[in-house]
């Protein structure tokens, strides 16, 4: 959710400032402002709810004077609607401070009730101007906006990042972070606040992490991070690993098109400098130690949507490669019901963003109770993984469409390499089994470029199909996760009914929705396999032919059985059952892509999401 850049330096801000909130688009927003102070020292303001580009067009039609400093941001409306008048930046101190704001004010209204006594008026209703009123009415008694901002931000309750600026201290921006996402930029005579790296990654690659309840001041020759108490701090750098063009759509249709065509490279870089002599070598994870990885006696997979969906694949590969139990748990419920937690429980979080403010709650209350934390994420800097004992990343690099694809491979992948390693280090896995599993998981990458293939036939299904108002999905085993993240796309994109059930479920209620023409999507497991369920899942398909569906299988090439059964086959590469899942779900991700497409609808920003989920 919202965007943030804040800006010093010797270029135009106002481009700056634009060109940021454009690769920040993916988070979600449904307003658009900046705040400028020009070379007089005169701070000007600019906002319009809707897309950026009705703040761009207004900006080239009615120029605000340009200048040095500045913060730009794009809301998702928590308190009040997306108008105008709710946009950011709101003002204090008359009109000489702006301030923008990400997350939620929980104490608002006793601020706000405080500062109408005081004689304030308001022109939002947003808890962002109490924050803005509360700054301005402290830099006119410090005469500092560092000072002033270290003041409120210790009055303030909940999850928030802040940025200001003020008129009588051009060539300084302050923000503040508590529980949401900021990142400095750190330039050549010019430094930059984002809410990730995209907001600066067009003029470096150099970035340093702030931290929890700490608050940093940039000008164009110096950085200063300090904690709420006013303590100094120096918080690690890091460098950004892939460039600008990462976020563009480079001639695609669209983000979600493009990074589709991305998963066989985000697996791959998910792998890369991970094996060693055909086996797993994570040294995120070896750092716990060897002993503390023999402990462990149960994991415990925290998540939400598409990412919960990666960590079900997971469960599956963990259990089976290193016999350690393992349950999936949807983060915004697990610490509400007071888990069972020891110094034995290893707790992974899988975000792509790692700024997921349920994850990020559940992974604290994991700790304070005492539990191991490994954190899978796609995006350094992040808050999770520097919350987390460990982190693996994922490297798949930026991921702009707000319905996750390839991070959703790459953390498959990620959970993966855990389980292959827990399975190494624990014995559970010899030598050659694990060398076995490797060498298939290094296969997947050019699998899933084959399995790419099926592009154009889905594209074709998904036009006759744009008026359909219901899908059905049906996996066993792997196959059931892919199922709900194939429903998932649907609901996310196309705005129709889609569910996914295991298939032995369905004669325990669900086949009651079969209807002639319903479509149902099946995954078909390999028939290959001696423990298979492949001739349960044709039975399955049978049933609901008998009563009229109309059956798409997604089967692996050269399984002959599903044929008099289906109304279309949809052919993917030979894998074993634990890789079948990341070449499953290709045909999915293209499904609910072209349907949205064949439907008129935005791919790549679905109504009423965001990318980052950063309040709870």
């Amino acid at each position: 959710m919202c965007g943030i850049v804040g800006y010093v330096g010797s270029r135009g801000s106002i481009d700056v400032l634009l060109g940021g909130l454009k690769r920040l688009e993916y988070r979600g927003y449904d307003s658009a402002g900046v705040a400028v102070i020009d070379d007089s020292g005169h701070l000007g303001t600019r906002k319009h709810a809707g897309k950026l580009g009705i703040l761009t067009d207004d900006l080239g039609a009615t120029p605000l004077t340009d200048g040095h400093t500045g913060i730009g941001h794009t809301r998702w409306a928590t308190h009040g609607g997306p108008t105008d008048e709710n946009a950011h930046p709101h003002l204090g101190d008359g009109g000489k401070l702006a301030l923008i704001h990400n997350g939620i004010i929980e104490n608002f209204a006793a601020l706000k009730e405080e500062l109408l006594a005081a004689g304030h008026s308001f022109t939002s209703e947003t808890d962002t101007e109490v924050a803005a009123l509360l700054v301005g009415d402290a830099f006119r008694r410090t005469g500092d906006l560092t000072a002033a901002m270290l003041e409120v931000v210790n009055r303030l309750d909940g999850a928030f990042t802040l940025l200001a600026v003020h008129a009588d201290q051009p060539g300084v921006v302050v923000g503040a972070r508590r529980n949401s996402p900021l990142v400095i930029g750190l330039g050549e005579g010019e430094n930059f606040l984002g809410s990730d790296v995209a907001a600066f990654v067009e003029y470096t690659h150099h970035a340093m992490e702030i931290g929890q309840d700490q608050l940093v001041t940039i000008r164009p020759d110096s950085v200063e991070v300090v904690d709420f108490a006013g303590t100094p701090v120096t918080p690690p750098t890091f460098e950004v690993d892939w460039d600008a063009s990462a976020a563009e759509k480079g001639g695609w249709s669209s983000f979600m098109a493009k990074e589709i065509s991305e998963e066989p490279e985000a697996v791959a870089k998910t792998i890369l400098g991970r094996v060693h002599d055909g086996l797993v070598d994570l040294p995120e994870v070896t750092a716990l130690g060897a002993e503390v990885l023999r402990g462990i006696d149960r994991v415990l997979i925290i998540a939400c949507g598409t990412a919960a969906y990666a960590g079900m694949v997971g469960k599956y590969a963990i259990e089976q490669w290193a016999r350690i139990p393992v349950d999936v748990e949807l983060a915004h419920e697990f610490r509400y019901r007071e888990p069972v937690l020891s110094p034995n429980t290893l707790v992974v979080s899988i975000s792509q963003s790692g700024e997921t403010m349920d994850t990020l709650m559940a992974v604290k209350y994991a700790r304070e109770r005492g539990a191991r934390t490994l954190s899978i994420c796609n995006t350094q800097g992040a808050t999770i993984p520097r919350e987390s004992d460990a982190v693996v990343y994922t490297h798949a690099g930026p991921e702009v469409a707000v319905a996750s694809t390839k991070a959703f491979v790459a953390q498959i992948a990620a959970t993966y390499l855990l389980g292959l390693q827990l399975g190494q280090v624990r014995g559970t896995l010899s030598d050659d089994e694990a060398r076995g599993l490797v060498a298939e998981l290094q296969e997947v990458p050019e699998k899933l470029r084959t399995a790419l293939g099926v592009g154009e036939r889905i594209k074709d299904l998904a036009h006759w199909m744009a008026n359909t108002r219901s899908v059905l999905f049906l996996g066993r085993h792997v196959g059931y996760p892919v199922a709900l993240e194939g429903a998932l796309k649907l609901k996310e994109l196309a705005y129709i009914h889609a569910e996914g059930f295991a298939a032995g479920e369905l004669k325990h209620g669900p086949i009651a929705l079969i209807e002639p023409g319903q479509v149902v999507f099946v995954l078909v497991p390999s028939p290959r396999d001696p423990r298979s369920l492949h001739s349960k899942v044709v039975s399955n398909i049978q049933e609901i032919r008998a009563r009229g569906a109309r059956v798409i299988a997604i089967a692996e090439q050269g399984d002959a059985a599903v044929l008099p059964y289906a109304d279309e086959v949809i052919r993917i590469p030979l894998a074993s059952p634990f890789f079948e899942p990341m070449l499953a779900v290709v045909p999915l991700h293209y499904f609910g892509m072209e349907l949205a497409a064949a439907k008129g609808l935005d791919v790549d920003q679905p109504r009423n999401l965001a990318k980052s989920v950063t309040v709870e």
